[in-house]
């Protein structure tokens, strides 16, 4: 065999490149300080919510589900604290608690006298439902939804002994927060209430609730009484939910001294069935101009919050509700509309973000239990998840976003790129690129589009790692990797499918050519691969790396271990750099 047919050899072991039809220039600032960042994300930035009817498909029944846990668990490892649950929706409204009943499941309330569509008593909780729930992986913050709906002479006591229950039962896991009512502007559509319900006569009834709350439970437990989120709406366009509305009626005034809101929550879907009044395809969703001009009245709501000096949280929301599409929110096109809109959020200063999950939702970043004849499997948008834990643990504390402006773009990419930077310590360290151009898994000739970074003249002459969200195809209701990892239907657990490093070096300028496939997205992180460096958890411990092959990464804060690359990487990582810079020249030879 020649030398340039070595070379063949070599190279068809690494990463294919296609040839780019269209390219596209950024320079983000190499400092924070330079950059419109957002404030730095918390670990358990990327979260879920969880249906409080559906906790148990989760969690497991009598017996643990070990699946669940483990997706959990690997984004734990990777961002360095579990992912944030919220544990509320439309039936936290629906439930009462009963200390009598010890079962691993809810049962009908057939003595239900409330009001309501789905009375707000129809359904009963004991205290199972925290055992369940504390098989979550430790430090697991939740924020926990009270039922605001239920209105029965003794609407005090139940909220009471709710709240009492969640607090005592949470052992495990961590109690973050309270919500007191789900979506309270869709309460007289739902007939939770009648008469003349609004923001003013919400906000008298949310205070009384905390205040009892905080003074039956949290104070004796020696917890704040600014431990509630509200007001979980729905949508407040028109209505008198609307947070400034809300400011005025007295939401975040002091009651008898103490201030009971501690961040405002409200919910948002992408497209909501029997809501939304346009068809929806696959491509829609990839066009991701269309998730900016369908929030672009929360971000009014999110500049509103932040004005008042809490955070705002977005703690329900989905590319498709409320079960999602088949083809639409399950295919691979919705983890990256899932990575971007989680960068999107971020930038805009939303504290956290969680992705609605039922048992039944095609939505849902994994089927955790047996359902449409299907065993439990993970959805290609779960990789989008793993994408950012790694993108938040990357900087051990300090990662912030910023977006980068891509106006100028060719007319048949318009609404299909966006670029991102993570920066950790202050300082530049990856760029996140996202081409959302619909290929399909059918489609032989898929294209490329080059972004050509300048990572500044401080970072000349580095490497810069590459990681892959990817899949065959848009379409792709399976095959997803990220980082070249999978993650198993039957347990959870990660491993290696592509073990090849891909890497590129920065010009003298510190700039560097970039390609991404239509239908993928690319990290490129400076210096080493995203996810190998060591993570802290939040009691100070090094959680795992990525399970590549390569576990190479200096350690980003003190306490943790650094790893060191193998040869057999950095062999890899060479040959990778022939092949671009010298295995062309052999083929042309040959």
């Amino acid at each position: 065999m020649g030398a340039s047919m070595r070379w063949i050899t070599i190279c068809l072991s690494l990463p294919a490149f296609s040839f780019a039809q269209a390219t596209l220039s950024l320079s983000p600032a190499t400092k924070a300080a330079s950059a419109g960042v957002s404030a730095p994300l918390d670990a358990s930035f990327a979260g879920f919510g969880i249906e409080p009817s559906n906790l148990f498909s989760f969690t497991g029944g009598a017996n643990t589900n070990k699946f669940s846990v483990q997706l959990l668990q690997n984004l734990a490892d990777y961002s360095g604290t579990p992912p944030h649950i919220r544990l509320g929706g439309n039936t936290q409204d629906y439930m009462v608690f009963d200390d009598s009943f010890d079962a691993f499941e809810w049962k009908t309330n057939v003595q239900s006298t409330a009001q309501g569509t789905i009375a707000a008593d129809s359904m009963i909780i004991g205290p199972s439902y925290f055992k369940a729930l504390d098989r979550f992986p430790t430090g697991t913050p939740v924020t926990y939804g009270l039922n605001l709906a239920y209105s029965g002479s003794d609407y005090v006591e139940r909220v009471v002994a709710g709240a009492r229950a969640a607090l005592n039962g949470m052992k495990n896991v961590k109690l973050y927060s309270f919500e007191i009512g789900n979506e309270p502007d869709l309460y007289l559509q739902n007939q939770m209430r009648s008469g003349s319900w609004g923001g003013h006569v919400y906000t008298k009834q949310f205070l009384e609730r905390a205040t009892a709350v905080y003074n039956q439970v949290l104070k004796p437990a020696g917890l704040p009484a600014s431990f509630f989120e509200g007001p979980a709406t729905a949508s407040t366009i028109g209505t008198t939910f609307e947070i400034d509305t809300l400011v005025k009626n007295g939401l975040i005034d002091k009651v008898n001294g103490s201030n009971y809101i501690s961040a405002w929550n409200q919910h948002d879907y992408f497209y909501f069935i029997g809501v939304s009044n346009v068809p929806l395809t696959l491509n829609d969703l990839m066009n991701l101009d269309n998730t900016n001009s369908q929030f672009a009245y929360w971000e009014k709501q999110v500049a509103k919050g932040l004005d008042t000096g809490l955070p705002y949280v977005l703690r329900e929301m989905s590319s498709v509700g409320p079960i999602g599409m088949h083809g639409v929110s399950d295919a691979f096109g919705a983890a990256l509309w899932t990575l971007n809109f989680f960068l999107y959020a971020a930038s805009l200063n939303i504290s956290s973000v969680q992705l609605h999950m039922t048992d039944n939702s095609n939505a849902s970043a994994w089927q955790p239990i047996n359902m449409y004849g299907k065993d439990p499997f993970v959805r290609p948008q779960y990789y989008a998840h793993v994408a950012m834990a790694q993108i938040v643990g990357n900087g051990n504390g300090t990662t912030q976003i910023d977006v980068l402006n891509i106006d100028k773009v060719p007319s048949d990419y318009k609404g299909r790129l966006r670029a991102f930077t993570a920066y950790a310590n202050s300082n530049l360290q990856a760029v996140i690129l996202i081409n959302s151009k619909q290929a399909n898994a059918s489609s032989t000739n898929k294209v490329s589009f080059t972004f050509k970074v300048n990572f500044g003249s401080n970072n000349a002459d580095k490497d810069v790692f590459l990681s892959y969200l990817t899949a065959d195809g848009a379409d792709s209701l399976t095959g997803t990797t990220f980082n070249g990892v999978s993650y198993s239907d039957l347990d959870g657990k990660a491993s290696t499918v592509n073990d090849t490093v891909t890497t590129l070096r920065t010009s003298s300028s510190g700039s560097v050519s970039i390609s991404v496939r239509d239908s993928q997205a690319v990290i490129a992180n400076l210096n080493w691969l995203l996810g190998s460096n060591a993570v802290l958890t939040s009691n100070s411990t090094s959680a795992r790396p990525t399970p590549k092959k390569s576990t190479a990464g200096p350690t980003m804060m003190g306490g943790a271990s650094t790893a060191v690359f193998t040869g057999v990487v950095t062999m890899t990582l060479a040959l990778a750099r022939l092949c671009i810079y010298g295995g062309v020249l052999g083929l042309r030879r040959a």
